[in-house]
């Protein structure tokens, strides 16, 4: 029992992490499943058909080609303009600072369904036709948030006087920014980036109040989960989950060897 206790934590953590990660070795191992029917719910038999024509659906390779670009320029999007409102909050003072912290926090606490009902009606009102922009734009907009949260918390553990240092050796407000600032805030840049990519790749509802016609992968699943489910769907599901995975061992090999570097 005093084992036990000693290591509750630990054990709650690992039987989370398991139960987190079960639904993506599902997806995993029914990616090699050859089903029957329509649908790829009970295994039947182990077959490579689904990898060696990953794209073999109809329209499954396209929504995942536009889902991808989709979520590159909402990323881009979201963190050009999450970095200014970042720096400006921190940074700067101005009367409407307060209210427009709130307002920039505001998506992250409202439901998304809110959101999205709310961004139709104006792109309804404005006479906007549904489509590819009406989502990139939705996408900034849900996104912008987490970035200005990523980027805001590491702007502010900044320390001010390495810029003033810099200033003090002359260097001018571009290469100040560009030598000290940036590299200092990139972490929290990036972190919001890949936040965002993720969020915009992974959203359904936003996207499925303003897409119009316009279909992406998310909308694909949800709408080949009523009419039967490829095994397609799995393979591309293992391989972003695999790419996922190699980011993250990447990026910790690379703070790892920085942190050897720096001693």
């Amino acid at each position: 029992m005093s084992w036990l206790r000693r290591n509750l934590v630990v054990i709650a953590g690992l039987v989370t992490l398991a139960f987190l990660i079960l639904p993506n070795l599902v997806v995993l191992v029914f990616s090699f499943n050859k089903p029957k029917g329509r649908f790829n719910y009970a295994w039947q038999e182990f077959s490579l058909d689904a990898w060696r024509d990953p794209c073999g659906v109809a329209d499954l390779c396209g929504s995942l080609a536009l889902s991808l670009q989709i979520a590159a320029w909402a990323t881009l999007g979201a963190t050009v303009l999450g970095v200014m409102v970042a720096f400006a909050l921190v940074r700067y003072r101005f009367r409407v600072r307060s209210t427009v912290s709130a307002l920039i926090f505001l998506p992250m606490a409202m439901p998304e369904v809110v959101m999205a009902a709310s961004l139709l009606t104006l792109f309804l009102n404005m006479g906007v036709q549904l489509g590819f922009w009406t989502i990139l734009i939705a996408h900034i907009m849900f996104c912008l948030s987490f970035v200005v949260t990523a980027v805001k918390a590491r702007v502010m553990s900044m320390d001010p006087r390495l810029e003033q240092a810099a200033q003090d050796l002359y260097a001018g407000p571009v290469q100040t920014f560009l030598r000290v600032t940036l590299p200092i805030a990139a972490p929290g840049i990036a972190a919001g980036a890949l936040l965002a990519f993720a969020l915009s790749f992974d959203d359904f509802i936003i996207t499925n109040f303003n897409a119009g016609s316009t279909v992406t992968f998310p909308m694909y699943v949800w709408g080949s989960a009523q009419r039967g489910t490829p095994v397609q769907i799995n393979v591309i599901g293992t391989a972003m989950f695999a790419v996922a995975i190699l980011l993250v061992l990447a990026g910790m090999l690379i703070g790892n060897r920085r942190k050897k570097q720096a001693r």
